[in-house]
């Protein structure tokens, strides 16, 4: 069923949002198992595990055809990108994919560098990746 949810950000021990800290993601369910992950603030080693969680909860919940949106995402590393390669190969499998929207150009760079550009679609617009994806 189409819907939409938002992660939450990370918190002290006060449950006070951690200073500095904005990483979120917003889900938003399509149709036919189409799934959009849109990343905010800076996807690294602190958050790659609640990013490596919501990809394989959509996996397992039917997702077969991933959006993956880093349009307001500030910073990529290494363990994020490990992180979308695991889940590649896991929505492969079933014969999914993973597009990845990509506006800046020093992320575009990244997954240019690291070759990644030739394992995920990369779009500049949501609207491009919901047009392409297709369910399995």
């Amino acid at each position: 069923m189409p819907g939409k949810g938002i992660a939450a950000v990370m918190r002290d021990s006060s449950g006070q949002p951690e200073a500095g800290f904005d990483f979120r993601i917003e889900e938003e369910r399509l149709r036919d198992g189409i799934v959009v992950l849109a990343l905010h603030g800076d996807a690294d080693l602190h958050v790659a595990g609640e990013l490596r969680d919501r990809l394989s909860v959509a996996i397992d919940g039917g997702a077969s055809s991933l959006v993956l949106d880093l349009t307001e995402v500030s910073f990529v590393d290494s363990m994020t990108l490990g992180v979308l390669v695991g889940s590649a190969k896991r929505v492969r499998a079933d014969g999914g994919e993973i597009r990845v929207v990509v506006r800046r150009p020093s992320i575009r760079r990244i997954f240019e560098v690291t070759l990644l550009d030739r394992v995920f679609p990369l779009t500049e617009t949501r609207e491009e990746a919901l047009s392409a994806s297709h369910p399995a």
